[in-house]
């Protein structure tokens, strides 16, 4: 392995014993590190939120429904890069795939020599994505946070009698001596004013 590769943390999730042998070989001889090897039918929420691989790499003849559950689980509680080897082509079952957060789905099996382009397009894929939903994440909590604030403005007008300018500031000023942000100083003033209602 060059130096400029990391080493991956790779949990492979495989029916055949053989077949999951002879991959976690190709791995592990490109400089790579196998913390689990298990099978569909385990509880594989589980099995990543114990071993927390770097890499998901699943080698089955066929997706069923409840790999691409646990696939789909995975995705939403703890993200990360994974690539099925597979021999099923079918176009609805590739989506569902997709859709339950697979990166890089591979049809036609396993090929030692595509093995680490197919991983290191995996990972770009997948931190790309990622970065994309963090800066959404972000967008999204500035909006609400901007609601807040202004819902919060609006009521220091009402009740001091002030304009936009003369609230935001007189909000800034309070927040700035109680050492909080601004946004928690709106949450405060809301709940106190639904309280007072």
């Amino acid at each position: 392995m060059s130096k400029d590769k990391q080493q991956l943390n790779i949990m492979l999730i495989d029916e055949l014993p053989e077949r999951s042998m002879a991959m976690e070989k190709l791995l592990t001889n490109l400089g790579h590190r196998i913390v689990a090897t298990v099978s569909a039918g385990d509880d594989l929420t589980t099995m990543v939120n114990r071993y927390l691989p770097d890499v998901i790499i699943i080698d089955m003849d066929s997706p069923d429904r409840d790999t691409i559950e646990h696939m789909h689980s995975i995705s939403a509680e703890r993200p990360r890069p994974i690539v099925m080897f597979t021999n099923d082509d079918d176009s609805e079952t590739i989506q569902k795939a997709v859709k339950a957060g697979v990166t890089a789905y591979v049809v036609d099996g396993m090929h030692p020599n595509r093995v680490m382009p197919i991983l290191d397009t995996a990972m770009a894929r997948f931190n790309e994505f990622q970065a994309v939903r963090d800066e959404l994440e972000k967008t999204k909590n500035t909006l609400e946070e901007r609601k807040l604030i202004d819902r919060a403005k609006g009521i220091v007008m009402k009740q001091s009698n002030l304009d936009e300018d003369a609230a935001h500031k007189a909000m800034q000023k309070i927040a700035m001596s109680r050492n909080m942000k601004l946004v928690e100083l709106a949450k405060s003033i809301i709940a106190a004013a639904e309280l007072l209602k």
